[in-house]
Formats: structure tokens, sequence, C-alpha cells
């Protein structure tokens, strides 16, 4: 056992909560999912593609802005959104790494890497 982490998380952890709890509402997926790469798209650009109100999409952008998901720019009087989809790799490699790292596969972890990366 590691007792360690029942004090404290690692430095690069402290960011992993805010993101999963951004991704674990299925209408923040589903915006997220709309982007296509490197698309920009306003809030209601966005809007328009739900039956959400206005200011529950803001909401929604406000989280998922808050995780670092998405990052926007002011234009004007528009707001654009993107993914961040450096920092999405990012969280979800550091993951990874901790997972390959401390589990135990029979199978090897070469063999893992190898699949979930094909």
């Amino acid at each position: 056992m590691n007792s360690e982490y029942a004090k404290t998380l690692p430095p690069t952890w402290d960011k992993f909560a805010r993101f999963f709890a951004a991704l674990g509402d299925t209408y923040r997926q589903q915006i997220v999912l709309i982007f296509e790469p490197n698309e920009e798209l306003c809030v209601n650009e966005i809007a328009r593609m739900f039956s959400l109100s206005r200011p529950a999409i803001s909401h929604h952008l406000k989280v998922l802005r808050d995780a670092e998901v998405l990052v926007c720019e002011k234009r004007g009087k528009e707001v654009y959104y993107r993914v961040n989809y450096p920092y999405c790799a990012d969280v979800l490699r550091s993951v990874h790494e901790f997972v390959l790292d401390k589990a135990s596969f029979p199978t090897g972890k070469s063999q893992i890497v190898d699949r979930a990366t094909a």
C-alpha cells in the first residue's frame, strides 16, 4: 500500500479531478464531441445544437473551460470555444502511464501498449 497518496495527490494529479468531473456529464461530453479538429464555435452555434437553454449551455461551457477541456477567445461581442486537445491528451497520457506503471498485466506491458496505440 502506498499511504502517501492518502495524504496528498501527486502534483500533476490535482487537475485530473476537474477534468474527469467535467466530462462526467452527458451534455458536456456531447459539447466536446461536436467540435471538429481545430474548429472554433461561438456560444450561439453550440446552443442551437441542443435543446437546453442558453444559460444552461453557458454553464456547461464554463465547467469545461474551468477544467481546461475547452479554451475560449473573445472576438468582438462573441466568445469562441475550441477543444484544448493538447491538454486533454496530456491528462489522458498521464493517467495511461500511471496505469501501465502500476498495473500488473499477465500478457506484459508491451502488448497492452501496442493494442492501446494501434
